[in-house]
């Protein structure tokens, strides 16, 4: 960014420079800027991530809301600041992902209200913008937790204060604001004990100092496109793609695994890998080094080229991103039979993330999908989409994840309808509760039956673990598989078999009735088959059934009823 020319302050309390207000196009530089530092070191901030499974997605959920923010005013020639804040606040809330990505956007929301019809931006605005932000996202979260984006907001904004009374220079301000950040952020482990035990900072909390220091790194004219050094578990190298992180120029994924001939000088070799290609990633696993980027046609021998001389290659892996991402959308647009659905009556719209349950809820009566799940979670806008043109005023959603919650909240303040969230934050959740649904009842009143649904079922989780940690008294290994019920780490073994047994041991399945089993795409039909007749002869006066998910990473998602 080009700061206009700073001029000598006269502040006795001041000293060094004061910049000029800023206008609408300073702050959509800044946006630019944020967006771009954040992009950059997206992986870092999905890597933070609290149970050992694959499926951090924060750094992307808070990718994709700022760039729907950058989407909405990249060709605006807005100069009113008040004006150009309230165009990114809507942009973010519309293209906001993830409970993350929600948060930012309500961060945003604030910011934009304390702006409101201002020309300019200076050093006293700003903080009354970054306190009002503050604000506005703990009032969205209905029980704020610390040790969050939330806590970094806060701690941000108190910084902004105290550094006003110092230097009301907003350069200054933002300079004091990035270190509070970074400070807040190395806290939250303190403050949130999950953190602690998994030995990570908060993903949402990292992701928003990046973002401000993605502007001061513009301000001082730093690079963005330089990410900042970051080693992976080998299993944590996000292989999975959602059709919407695929951007122009990511032609071909490389994957090479090798061995360094010295020491590996990461900071040169992400700086080097950065001139050929994006999506960089770097894992580490028994001194053996996967790297992980995605490059444009042209390139797509440069990354071998590179890693030969800095090491022994071991195996390269290429696949066509284009082509695949083909792939997915065409499997996305297998027709799904939903049942007949008369005006007025209720309409339920569910987030699955995968064909076979997509299939399932429709069969249950739901009346609209949005693709989604771990990973990939959808935006306020795709939800909105969702029931916008359904011949109903009365509309209930199914989130099913506990990461698309606020989400699927967010998009019911944008429409005129009636329509309710029922808290689904698991597949079986959401089943059971669509078994109550009663179309043409009164509204109020079946979504109260839904959400009593909620407690008839247990949730099980099947995936494998990307790192080594020490959680909930469960000592787990990277490579092993892991079993989550309810959402709590419950179990780690060498084999599928052993985990989805000991999983069903805790969830004390003795003592239910039933068992069914949803199978993802990375598990074959005949281990689903020797898995469900282990289970059968271990729990033989249960009901057993097993139906086809196509979630990805989670092997199996069981319901226990």
């Amino acid at each position: 960014m080009s700061v206009k020319k700073p001029s000598r302050t006269n502040h006795p309390n001041q000293g060094g420079y004061h910049h000029p207000p800023l206008d609408g196009q300073d702050l959509k530089e800044l946006v630019e800027a944020a967006l771009n530092w954040l992009k950059t070191n997206q992986q870092t901030v999905n890597a933070l991530n609290v149970f050992p499974v694959p499926d951090g997605d924060t750094g992307t959920n808070m990718v994709l809301t700022m760039q729907a923010a950058l989407n909405e005013i990249s060709n605006s020639g807005e100069k009113n600041i008040g004006k150009m804040a309230h165009l990114v606040a809507q942009g973010s809330l519309m293209g906001a992902r993830g409970n993350s990505g929600v948060i930012l956007s309500q961060i945003w929301r604030g910011f934009a209200r304390a702006l409101d019809n201002l020309e300019t931006m200076d050093g006293h605005t700003f903080v009354a913008a970054l306190v009002e932000g503050r604000g506005t996202a703990y009032k969205g979260v209905v029980r704020p937790v610390e040790g969050t984006i939330l806590t970094v907001a806060k701690d941000i904004a108190i910084a902004a204060q105290e550094a006003e009374q110092i230097n009301p220079d907003p350069v200054f301000i933002l300079e004091k604001v990035v270190e509070a950040g970074d400070e807040s952020v190395k806290k939250t482990p303190d403050l949130l004990p999950i953190l602690k035990s998994a030995g990570v900072v908060d993903a949402g909390g990292k992701g928003l100092y990046y973002i401000l220091e993605g502007m001061l790194r513009s301000v001082k004219g730093l690079p963005l496109d330089t990410p900042t050094t970051t080693v992976q578990p080998l299993a944590a190298i996000n292989l999975e793609h959602a059709a919407e992180e695929i951007e122009p120029g990511q032609d071909y994924e490389v994957v090479i695994d090798f061995k360094p001939q010295v020491v590996l000088d990461l900071d040169r070799f992400y700086n080097e890998l950065s001139h050929i290609g994006t999506s960089i990633q770097v894992g580490e696993g028994d001194g053996i080094y996967r790297m992980h980027i995605h490059v444009p046609t042209e390139k797509v021998h440069d990354p071998f080229d590179y890693v030969a001389k800095v090491g022994t290659v071991m195996k390269v892996s290429t696949e066509n991103l284009r082509s695949q991402m083909a792939e997915v959308a065409s499997a996305a647009a297998e027709k799904i039979k939903f049942v007949p659905f008369e005006s007025g009556q209720i309409a339920v719209v569910a987030v699955s993330p995968g064909q076979g349950l997509s299939r399932i809820f429709a069969s249950l009566g739901v009346n609209a999908i949005v693709e989604g799940g771990q990973t990939m979670n959808p935006s306020t806008e795709e939800i909105l989409k969702s029931f916008e043109n359904l011949p109903t005023d009365k509309i209930i959603i199914l989130p099913n994840n506990k990461n698309i919650l606020l989400a699927a909240q967010a998009s019911t303040s944008l429409t005129v309808k009636k329509v309710a969230v029922i808290p689904s934050i698991s597949i079986p959740q959401g089943l059971a509760a669509m078994l109550r649904l009663a179309p043409d009842g009164n509204l109020e009143d079946v979504v109260q039956q839904m959400t009593d649904a909620l407690r008839d079922v247990d949730t099980g989780e099947i995936t494998t673990a990307t790192r080594s940690v020490k959680m909930n008294g469960v000592q787990v290994h990277e490579g092993e598989v892991i079993a989550l019920l309810n959402g709590k780490l419950v179990y780690s073994a060498p084999t599928l078999e052993e985990a989805c047994l000991g999983l069903l041991a805790r969830a004390n399945t003795a003592s239910k009735e039933r068992i069914t089993l949803y199978y993802g795409k990375n598990i074959s039909v005949h281990e689903v088959n020797v898995i469900k007749d282990k289970i059968q002869s271990v729990y033989p006066a249960q009901e057993l059934e097993e139906h086809e998910g196509g979630q990805p990473y989670y092997q199996f998602i069981i319901a226990i009823e």
